[in-house]
Formats: C-alpha cells, sequence, structure tokens
C-alpha cells in the first residue's frame, strides 16, 4: 500500500495491519497512482488532504486503465468546486474497493 512520504494516515495504517500490507512511502500523488496503474502497487490511499491539481490528471488515468478511484468513504471524487481542497483519496483495483473502503471507516 501506497502512502505519503511524510505522514501515513490513520487510515492507512489501520488498513495495512488488517489487510498485512506493507506501506510504502512515496512522494508525489502522480507517482503513487501510477504505481498502482502499472501494478507496481495494489493500493494508493490517502487522507492528508491535497488540491484538485494534485490528484485529477493522475485519477484520470487511474479511472481509463479500469482502477477504482473514489474518497476513502467510496463517494466519487467531485472537482471544479468552489473549494479545490480534496480531503481523502482511494485508488485500488476494483476488487479491493469495498474492503478498503469498509476498513477505512472502521468497519
Amino acid at each position: 500500500m501506497l502512502v505519503s512520504r511524510t505522514r501515513p494516515a490513520a487510515e492507512a495504517l489501520a488498513v495495512a495491519a488488517a489487510l498485512d500490507a506493507e506501506l510504502v512511502p512515496m512522494g508525489s500523488a502522480g507517482a503513487k497512482a501510477m504505481a498502482v496503474v502499472r501494478g507496481e502497487a495494489d493500493i494508493y490511499l490517502h487522507s492528508g488532504g491535497q488540491y484538485e491539481w494534485d490528484n485529477c490528471a493522475p485519477v484520470a488515468v487511474a479511472r481509463a486503465a479500469g482502477l477504482h478511484v473514489s474518497r476513502l468513504n467510496g463517494s466519487p471524487l467531485r472537482y471544479n468546486q468552489a473549494d479545490t481542497r480534496l480531503p481523502d483519496l482511494l485508488v485500488c483495483s476494483p476488487e479491493l474497493a469495498e474492503r478498503v473502503i469498509d476498513l477505512a471507516a472502521g468497519r
């Protein structure tokens, strides 16, 4: 599971523990999303907040590759809002999405 190089989220720690996943710190939202697209990692989970411009292109590429992309609660990412801050992001295979969303919510 890919996480922020400087501040892995509490949700990521909980999900990684439940899935027995290795946390791999990496910089840049784009690099992390593309590592999932390339199959080098299974999950990119971020809850530290980003701006639209930090993840809109990586999200578009991940979607085009057939990956699941959403907020951590499973709701869609909304762009072109008055507030350009996005609180969280999940990029993973569709097969993992429901489980990761449930674990991130503490279920």
